[in-house]
């Protein structure tokens, strides 16, 4: 895809989220929001996978640690073809492939089982020693958001990570600045995020602006390249992006819009396709 056309595609994506959200009538609209055009890449562009063949063992793998965004992963894998935009709207209803949190037992695509913050990033770095152990060439990705990275097991994986070289393993932080209970200073300052990733002796590409996809094709570029060492990307974000109303608002993190809400996210989102 050129960048219009992932442009268009995250666009979507973020009418998804919104779909999912209000027909759920709950889940976390704004951390899914700020990562969609991280989605967005990765699964348009940077990773190796088949909607067809979602178990194959030389494909990438993908763990959202911050699973309660999954309505994002949830939007890119629609548009992917996992399965039909339809199904969105079964997002947290009894019986659904499309839980709160992703679920790899439900969902062909999904790696794994994700939510409890903090422990996505283990799974991720044992997937990536896993290919090293078999002589494997697929990589492993993990987004996680920057309030997780209060949690310390975050800081274990990474300590384990560079001890390994595990260079086939790239962490993604989603650099929102806000958190459940406010920004992630007032909380509990994980900053500078950059320097703590590169003192566990990890590879550090700092993107300045996260929706911008030619930031993040140069980064990922980039962290291929890398040997010897895993690495993290930081992609400043906007928590909210895209919904006027969500853009930067505490109180959108874990709520869904109402009927007059929805009504006005997705004029807004229709509009930014407009422009596209």
């Amino acid at each position: 895809m050129n960048v219009q056309e992932l442009k268009k595609t995250a666009n979507q994506v973020r009418k998804n989220i919104v779909t999912a959200v209000y027909y759920a009538k709950a889940g976390h609209p704004g951390g899914s929001l700020s990562a969609a055009d991280i989605y967005t890449y990765l699964y348009m562009e940077e990773m190796k996978v088949n909607p067809a063949d979602p178990k194959n063992p030389d494909r990438d793998r993908f763990v959202l640690s911050k699973g309660h965004t999954c309505p994002g992963l949830y939007g890119v894998m629609a548009e992917r073809g996992f399965f039909d935009r339809e199904e969105l709207k079964t997002f947290r209803h009894v019986g659904a492939r499309l839980q709160g949190h992703p679920s790899m037992h439900y969902l062909p695509g999904i790696d794994m089982s994700s939510g409890s913050l903090g422990q996505g990033i283990s799974c991720a770095v044992g997937m990536a020693l896993a290919a090293k152990l078999q002589d494997k060439d697929y990589r492993t990705y993990t987004l996680l958001g920057d309030g997780e990275i209060q949690e310390g097991q975050v800081w274990e994986a990474s300590m384990f990570a560079a001890a390994k070289k595990l260079d086939n393993l790239c962490v993604i932080v989603d650099n929102n600045n806000l958190q459940i209970d406010g920004t992630i200073e007032e909380v509990n300052s994980p900053y500078p995020i950059d320097r703590k990733f590169e003192a566990f002796n990890f590879h550090v590409i700092n993107v300045e602006d996260g929706h911008d996809f030619e930031q993040l094709a140069a980064a990922f570029a980039e962290a291929k390249t890398v040997k010897g060492q895993p690495t993290a990307i930081i992609c400043k974000t906007t928590k909210g992006k895209g919904v006027s109303f969500m853009e930067n608002n505490v109180g959108w993190h874990g709520k869904a819009p109402n009927e007059e809400q929805y009504k006005v996210a997705m004029a807004d989102l229709e509009r930014i396709g407009e422009t596209l």
